[in-house]
């Protein structure tokens, strides 16, 4: 052996992978099954539905797992805080190094956690107004179906449909649900939401629901206790009686709902009147109204009486209407008389007046031959002045016209729109005109420089017309 040789040991020797998966195989080989007590601390649900926590106490921190398979199974809904008893076996986490408590089931750790988790939640869902006063629905007096939630087997069912056929029988709708352990809460929660829309499955929407169950102890009532079971209750369009447990026990379920029944008996007494109370009732207000009716006829027909008193014989008042209409019935057919013979007197006095029709025609043609014999001797008279002055005006006319102004040498000038240009301040240089001679021909011409005389332009014809005269020419000067 050489000095600088380390001295071997008989420790077997394992790598860091072996020794951990050593010691999971160890761990769970003698913690398979175990039940730990404690409160659930930093609870957390990942993604894939897996929940990881802690528990403790005022010792020590152990790690928790839930898998998904497993949570939807558990009686307890894990929460901060809560004081459980988990029942499961010990592993490791060889990436890590730490062990671990794998979960397969959970209960409450004794019934004061589950009371301190009751106050906690009922606090939490009374915040968000679930359980306001504001939120209840008036129960109908008389609903014609009764929707029930419970057990099928039980004693509560039978108890609420023979109480309903005492009161006033109604035609009940039974939605079978477990009302206690694993599943109760999903079940009732489905019930409360299939009545709402039971009518599109060709059944009648009930006007009222009852859910009910007979007494228990606290962890038996716990499905009344869940949120989702709550929530329902609070959200139903029907309105909801809960009658669960006896008249000592409370859940959340009875703040929740619209009233609460003490026991599932009262339930169905809160649901219907009394039938025979309610025939007495009607048979009572029927003797009342005609009671009432019967003495009402007699106070007016006393009135009647006093009024008839008042108003005096009939007969003797239609005598004196009678006689007073023949009095007025004889003075109308007198007057009327006197009307028409006067009409008839005026009829005759204008007869009088009117002549043959040939007698007023021959008094017409005698007034025409006058009137024609004055016309005709007037017209003559009339024509005579009238020719006079019609000659004179012609002379005048002639003697004034522009035309022998023409004749003797002058001529018309306008401009292109018509216009007579009578001096010279209404002519601009290159202005086109039109000239009129005494044989009433027109001519075009331009305006020059304002000192010379333009040519005239004669216009175009296809008549071949007569050379002028000399004394005929004539020139525009301007």
């Amino acid at each position: 052996m050489l000095d600088n040789e380390a001295p071997k040991s008989n420790v077997p020797e394992f790598s860091v992978g072996e020794l951990a998966f050593s010691l999971k195989k160890t761990l769970e080989e003698n913690y398979g099954r175990v039940r730990v007590r404690g409160e659930l601390s930093r609870v957390s649900v990942a993604g894939s539905g897996h929940m990881y926590s802690g528990l403790k106490d005022d010792q020590a921190v152990i790690d928790l797992i839930c898998w998904k398979g497993t949570m939807s199974k558990l009686s307890v809904k894990p929460e901060e805080g809560l004081e459980v008893i988990c029942t499961g076996r010990i592993s490791t986490y060889p990436a890590r190094s730490n062990y671990q408590l794998i979960i397969e089931s959970m209960e409450l750790a004794g019934e004061g956690a589950l009371l301190k988790m009751l106050e906690e939640r009922k606090k939490k869902l009374a915040a968000e107004g679930l359980f306001d006063e504001s939120r209840k629905q008036p129960l109908p007096f008389l609903p014609h179906t009764i929707g029930v939630i419970t057990s099928p087997t039980g004693a509560v069912i039978r108890d609420i449909l023979h109480r309903l056929q005492d009161r006033f029988p109604r035609h009940v709708l039974v939605w079978p649900a477990l009302v206690q352990g694993k599943g109760a809460a999903e079940q009732i929660t489905a019930a409360i939401d299939g009545f709402q829309n039971i009518h599109n499955h060709g059944q009648p929407k009930p006007d009222l629901l009852i859910i009910a169950r007979g007494g228990g102890s606290l962890e038996d009532l716990m499905p009344f206790n869940e949120e989702n079971v709550v929530r329902a209750i609070a959200n139903s369009t029907i309105p909801i009686i809960s009658a669960v447990g006896h008249e000592t026990d409370t859940t959340l379920a009875d703040f929740a709902a619209d009233i609460r029944a003490p026991t599932p008996t009262g339930a169905a007494e809160m649901a219907v009147p009394v039938r025979m109370n309610l025939m007495a009732q009607v048979l009572d207000d029927e003797q009342r109204l005609v009671s009432a009716i019967g003495r009402m006829l007699n106070e007016y027909r006393h009135k009647l009486e006093a009024h008839a008193a008042k108003l005096g014989d009939p007969a003797a008042l239609l005598e004196n209407r009678t006689q007073r209409l023949d009095h007025v019935n004889e003075r109308l057919s007198g007057v009327f008389r006197e009307y028409l013979g006067r009409k008839n007197q005026s009829m005759i006095e204008a007869g009088a007046k009117l002549r043959h029709p040939k007698d007023r025609l021959m008094d017409a043609e005698k007034t025409l031959a006058r009137w024609s014999e004055q016309l005709f001797a007037t017209v003559p008279k009339m024509t005579k002045d009238l020719s006079a002055k019609l000659e004179h005006a012609g002379k005048m006319l002639e003697a004034y016209s522009f035309e022998n102004v023409l004749k003797r040498g002058f001529a018309v000038i306008q401009d292109t729109s018509g216009t007579l240009i009578t001096e010279a301040a209404q002519t601009t240089t290159n202005q086109s005109v039109r000239i009129r001679f005494k044989e009433n021909n027109t001519v075009g011409a331009v305006i020059g420089d304002g000192s010379t005389a333009s040519k005239s332009i004669k216009p175009p014809t296809k008549k071949k017309t007569p050379k002028p005269k000399d004394d005929d020419r004539q020139e525009t000067l301007f």
